[in-house]
C-alpha cells in the first residue's frame, strides 16, 4: 500500500471492541489502516500523517481528542466519526478548539455491538447497577443511553418500527425510544417523512424470566459458557500444548454445533475423531493447505470442549438437572404435577454439591412458588450456609421478581419432543411466537406507538414446532421482530431468536440485550455484588460496521 494513503485509525474503548467484532486487522491494512491506537492512551506525534478518530460523542473523547491538537498538533488533519449524534455543547466545545484541524466530522449510526447473526448489545458496563440499584442517580441519563443505541440499531437495519413493552415493566425506556425513534425518522434523504416499516420491537426486563438465568441449560453454547471458563470467547484446551481457540462466528463448527443439545453434540465427537484419524493419512501437500488445517483444528477444538462439558454433566450436573427441570417446569418427566416442591428440593440440599449449584435449586424452588414465607426463607438460607450472603438470593426483588406474584398461563408444550433434562423453554419464545402470530395481549402489551399493518396474524405461520436447522446464511424477507431485554439475555433466549426464525419463514427475530449475557455464576456475583457490598446479527450488521469503516477511509481520500 502506497504512503499517500497510510493512515493512522484511532479509536476509544468501544469502538475498538466495535471494529474487533467485524473486522481484522488485516481487513484495516488493506484499506491503508498502518496504525491503530487508543484515543485515551499517550501516543507520539506524527505530525506527517493524517488520523481518522473514530468513537463515542462524550466528553471523555472530546476533551482527549482536543488535548490531540492543543497545544501542539499530533497529526497532520483530523478525519472525525462519531458513533452516534453528538451533543451541541460537546460539538461546539470541539469546533471551538480545533476547527482548522478538522477536515470530515460525521455521525454514524452504530452505537451498538453485533455479537452474532441475530444478536445485539448495548455495550454499558454500569448499566445493571445504574438501572437496578435503589435510589440510583443516574438510572434516567442510562435509560436514555440505551435508547439512543436501540435507535441506532433500527437506523442501520433501516427499520421504524412499532414499539411495544411489557406492562408494569419499562415504560419509559419505551417512550424514550419510541420519541427517539420519531426524531430520528422525521425526515429522510429525499425530505420526506418516512413511515412505519415492517417491524416491531418489544421492551421487556429480567422481571419476565428469572428462571432461564439460573437453570442448567444443557445446549452447546449455553453450558460451555456456564461450565467451562470462558473468558471474552477464548477456550483454554490442550492439544499436545496450551492452546486457545475463539467460539465465534468465524468458527463454523461452532455456528452448526451451539444450539444443539450436549446429547447431539457428543453424538457427533466418533465421527470427528474418525475424520481427525484419516487426515493423518492425507499427502503433506494437502495438510499444508489453510483451509484444511482450519477444519482439523476446529474438529479438534470441539472434541476438547465437549469432551469437557460431557466431563462435568456427568460427574456433577447429571444430578442437578431432574430436580431443576421439575422445579422449573412443575412437573416432572412424564407430565405429573409436582405437588410438594420442597421434596423435589431436599436431595439437592443434602448432595454436597457446589454452594452456587445449591443457591439456583433454592431460586427455582422459589420461583416455582411465586414466592415463599420468611420463616421458610431463613431455614433454606441456614442451610445453605449463606446467612452474611443472603442477598444472593434476597435481591432478585430488585429486579422485580415479586415475593409473591400470580401464576402467568404458559404455552403447553407437554407434547413437544425434549429430552428429559430439558424440558424448561424459555417464556422469551412465548413471546415471540405470541408476538409473530399477533397474539400478545394489548392489556399485557400495551403499544407506545402504533404496529405496521403487517402484524395482523394474516402471513403468520406458526413457530410453535420443533426447531429444524437451517444455513445460518439463509437471508429472509418480510418483517423483523426486535426484542430488547433490559438486564441481560441468557444464551438459550438467544438461542429461542435463531429458532423461531427458522420455523417462521416470514418474519425474522432480532434479540438484544444490556449490559449482559446472563451467564448463572455472573449473574449471582453481579447481584449480589450491586446489592449487597454497596448497599444500595447480525452478520450483514457486522458487514455494514466494516462497510462504514471503508467510507470513512473514503471520506479522507476525497479530500486529499
Amino acid at each position: 500500500m502506497s504512503n499517500l494513503f497510510s493512515q493512522i485509525l484511532i479509536l476509544d474503548h468501544f469502538t475498538t471492541r466495535l471494529l474487533s467484532s467485524c473486522c481484522k486487522m488485516s481487513d484495516l491494512m488493506s484499506e491503508g489502516i498502518t496504525i491503530v491506537e487508543d484515543l485515551h492512551k499517550n501516543r507520539e506525534p506524527v505530525p506527517e500523517m493524517k488520523a481518522i478518530y473514530f468513537m463515542r460523542p462524550t466528553a471523555m473523547c472530546i476533551d482527549a481528542f482536543i488535548n490531540d491538537f492543543k497545544p501542539k498538533p499530533k497529526y497532520k488533519a483530523a478525519y472525525v466519526f462519531f458513533t452516534d449524534f453528538c451533543p451541541d455543547d460537546l460539538f461546539d466545545k470541539m469546533k471551538k478548539s480545533c476547527a482548522k484541524h478538522i477536515k470530515v466530522c460525521k455521525e454514524i449510526n452504530i452505537s451498538f455491538l453485533p455479537l452474532e447473526a441475530q444478536v445485539f448489545s448495548c455495550d454499558n458496563a454500569e448499566a445493571f447497577k445504574s438501572i437496578y440499584t435503589p435510589n440510583s442517580q443516574d438510572r434516567d441519563q442510562t435509560l436514555e443511553t440505551i435508547a439512543d443505541q436501540i435507535v441506532t440499531l433500527c437506523a442501520t437495519l433501516d427499520e421504524y418500527p412499532g414499539v411495544r413493552f411489557k406492562k408494569y415493566s419499562q415504560p419509559k425506556l419505551a417512550e424514550l425510544v419510541d420519541n427517539k425513534l420519531a426524531r430520528h425518522y422525521e425526515l429522510d434523504d429525499n425530505s420526506k417523512k418516512k413511515g412505519k416499516t415492517q417491524a416491531q420491537l418489544l421492551i421487556v426486563d429480567r422481571a419476565l424470566d428469572p428462571v432461564s438465568p439460573i437453570l442448567h441449560e444443557l445446549t452447546y453454547q449455553a453450558m460451555a459458557f456456564d461450565l467451562i471458563p470462558i473468558k471474552d470467547n477464548a477456550y483454554e484446551y490442550d492439544d499436545g500444548s496450551k492452546k486457545e481457540a475463539l467460539l465465534t462466528e468465524e468458527d463454523e463448527l461452532w455456528v452448526k454445533l451451539r444450539h444443539m443439545h450436549i446429547a447431539e453434540v457428543a453424538g457427533q465427537i466418533p465421527k470427528l475423531v474418525k475424520e481427525i484419524s484419516a487426515s493423518r493419512g492425507l499427502s503433506q501437500l494437502m495438510k499444508k493447505m489453510p483451509a484444511f488445517r482450519k477444519q482439523v483444528t476446529q474438529k479438534t477444538v470441539h472434541i476438547s470442549l465437549a469432551e469437557d462439558l460431557m466431563s462435568h454433566y456427568q460427574k456433577n450436573v447429571e444430578k442437578l438437572c431432574k430436580a431443576e427441570q421439575d422445579l422449573a417446569v412443575g412437573a416432572d418427566a412424564e407430565g405429573q404435577k409436582v405437588k410438594d416442591p420442597m421434596r423435589t428440593l431436599l436431595p439437592v440440599l443434602l448432595h454436597p454439591h457446589d454452594t452456587t449449584d445449591k443457591i439456583r435449586a433454592v431460586l427455582l424452588y422459589i420461583f416455582s412458588l411465586n414466592g415463599t414465607t420468611a420463616e421458610n426463607l431463613n431455614k433454606l438460607i441456614q442451610h445453605v450456609k449463606i446467612e452474611d450472603e443472603r442477598g444472593y438470593i434476597l435481591n432478585w426483588e430488585h429486579l422485580g421478581v415479586p415475593i409473591l406474584s400470580t401464576v402467568s398461563p404458559r404455552i403447553d408444550r407437554s407434547d413437544e419432543e425434549t429430552y428429559k433434562v430439558s424440558r424448561w423453554t424459555p417464556i422469551i419464545k412465548d413471546v415471540m411466537e405470541d408476538a409473530v402470530e399477533n397474539k400478545l395481549e394489548v392489556k399485557d402489551w400495551p403499544y407506545q406507538s402504533e404496529c405496521p399493518s403487517a402484524w395482523n396474524g394474516s402471513r403468520a405461520v406458526s413457530a410453535r414446532q420443533k426447531h429444524k436447522g437451517s444455513s445460518p446464511d439463509d437471508l429472509r424477507s418480510g418483517s423483523r421482530l426486535i426484542l430488547f431485554v433490559l438486564g441481560g439475555v441468557t444464551y438459550s433466549e438467544m438461542r429461542c431468536a435463531y429458532e423461531v426464525t427458522h420455523a417462521n419463514k416470514s418474519c425474522e427475530v432480532i434479540i438484544g440485550k444490556s449490559p449482559y449475557r446472563c451467564e448463572p455464576e455472573k449473574m449471582l456475583k453481579m447481584l449480589f455484588f450491586y446489592y449487597c457490598v454497596k448497599r444500595s446479527f447480525i452478520k450483514y450488521l457486522k458487514l455494514k460496521h466494516y462497510i462504514v469503516v471503508c467510507i470513512m477511509i473514503k471520506d479522507l481520500r476525497n479530500t486529499q
